[in-house]
């Protein structure tokens, strides 16, 4: 494939673009966690912004979870889709979180904006973060839901404001989740990123103009398709296969989930294939198509162009082949509370995939899952209820030349960051007594260890979610070299480190 040059623009003036660009998703993200509510966004950082152009192409992206990696557009684009390109007015703001177009749970809420410069549309600023209840049988989430009603309030693309002014549909969030205070505080910090989103472009626009801006996102594009390209080109043409299991899908317990996944190397381009996968389950362990294809990129990242920030330029080597009506293409009305436990799986059967390919560049699978802990109850020291979820810590795998790293987030959560311990003490009604590293808990072959807490707690509920306990986590065999596992000491509170 031939890809046409932009010679109009000096390479300086694209360079400072693309850092304007990368700058105000920084700043949309700083704003989103600097006024959330909830500390799973203000600590954990389970959150992601975007600017999009104005065909819903990635402008600039903030650091967050990988697996919403080029995932926010795919809201956007729904809402063209459902109602034409007209639809946009100024002012607006839409939400969703249906998760067979999103592909996540009904916990990860999208919010959206038209970008508007002299009556015309000039990009979107969207946001994606956790809220943490949404009315679902159990509250914060459902560990055996069997359909996605059981999983609470579920929004197709809906105007949150209109022209400005806030719609019904805030009453009716407001009055379908157990902690409305802090939902809609978390609700207007994603709509003040998306603000700062908009303050962002509209100053790029004054500066440059939509010409220039048009000609250097052009550019930046196609700097980032060559350096895929370059990179795919020198992997030899060939099928490559990986398999592996999900445990269970927490409903059928004997019964694993297998996720199988083919890639076909072609010259410049590269095809995954996961229509060989399970079918959808009873329990919530599916996801939407959407995000088994951002699963497959972040795989696929991580192996092409770990280095560099993703764009509208980004996966265009990338061809995906996901089956509707499988686990990782699921319809309605299947639960997919527990999404992300085969995508972790999924983005290391990658690496399996590829390592007699390109053994330099891959390392063997993280920890199993982002073993969740849920805690809910009444806390008499406040006299209200409570809700708090945390991602837990585990080793990543060894790779050529290095152990697997210990104390980590697993690889499907990027900058996902567990809780504070001094936060979790004041926030919630219990004491954390320890929260240290298991010496080897990783096992021989990574160098890696797992994280181990114990907590005193009063009478109220605890769930925890995770897999890996069956199906072995994916090795690569003498790709990697073996050291002795090193014990590793305590892991300190956050403010120590």
């Amino acid at each position: 494939m031939t890809i046409t040059a932009v010679k109009t623009l000096d390479p300086v003036t694209v360079e400072i673009i693309r850092n304007a660009l990368t700058s105000a998703a920084d700043d949309m993200n700083a704003t989103l966690i600097r006024s959330a509510y909830s500390p799973i966004l203000y600590e954990g950082g389970d959150c992601v912004v975007a600017l999009l152009d104005t065909e819903h192409r990635v402008l600039g992206q903030s650091a967050g979870l990988p697996l919403f990696l080029g995932n926010l557009e795919t809201c956007s684009i729904a809402v063209e889709e459902l109602y034409g390109r007209d639809v946009w007015k100024e002012g607006d703001v839409w939400i969703l979180n249906d998760s067979y177009l999103g592909g996540t749970h009904l916990n990860d809420v999208t919010i959206f904006a038209p970008i508007f410069d002299d009556g015309a549309v000039v990009g979107f600023a969207a946001t994606r973060a956790h809220w943490m209840d949404m009315g679902s049988k159990d509250v914060g989430g459902s560990m055996d839901a069997t359909d996605i009603f059981q999983e609470g309030f579920r929004m197709g693309p809906v105007k949150l404001i209109d022209a400005g002014i806030e719609t019904s549909v805030v009453d009716l969030i407001r009055t379908n989740v157990r902690f409305p205070y802090q939902t809609i505080g978390d609700m207007h910090a994603m709509i003040a990123a998306l603000r700062m989103g908009t303050t962002r472009m509209k100053e790029l626009v004054g500066r440059y103009g939509m010409d220039q801006l048009d000609a250097a996102r052009d550019e930046i594009f196609r700097q980032t398709e060559e350096i895929e390209r370059e990179t795919v080109r020198n992997i030899p043409d060939g099928v490559y296969e990986a398999e592996g299991v999900l445990d269970n899908d927490g409903i059928n317990l004997d019964t694993p989930i297998p996720i199988r996944l083919k890639i076909t190397v072609s010259g410049d381009t590269v095809d995954f294939d996961v229509t060989g996968s399970a079918d959808q389950t009873m329990g919530p362990v599916n996801c939407g198509a959407a995000q088994a294809v951002s699963a497959l990129r972040v795989g696929y990242k991580l192996l092409v162009s770990p280095d560099s920030n993703s764009n509208g330029g980004s996966f265009r080597p990338l061809t995906t082949q996901v089956r509707s009506g499988s686990v990782l293409g699921a319809v309605a009305p299947a639960p997919c509370q527990w999404y992300f436990s085969h995508l972790g799986l999924l983005i290391d059967l990658v690496s399996k995939a590829m390592a007699p390919a390109m053994p330099e560049r891959v390392a063997s699978a993280s920890h199993g899952d982002s073993m969740i802990i849920t805690a809910a109850g009444f806390d008499p020291r406040f006299g209200r209820n409570f809700v708090t979820m945390e991602a837990t810590l585990g080793g990543w795998g060894a790779w050529q030349g290095t152990d697997g790293e210990s104390a980590m987030i697993n690889n499907v959560n990027g900058s996902l960051k567990d809780l504070p311990i001094e936060m979790m003490e004041t926030r919630y009604p219990f004491r954390i007594n320890e929260y240290s590293i298991r010496p080897n808990s990783g096992g021989p072959a990574s160098g890696a260890a797992e994280t181990e807490s114990s907590v005193n707690t009063s009478s109220w509920p605890t769930a925890s979610w995770g897999s890996g306990s069956k199906g072995p986590r994916p090795g690569l065999g003498t790709v990697r070299r073996l050291r002795r596992p090193r014990a590793r000491g305590c892991v300190q509170p956050r403010s120590q480190r």
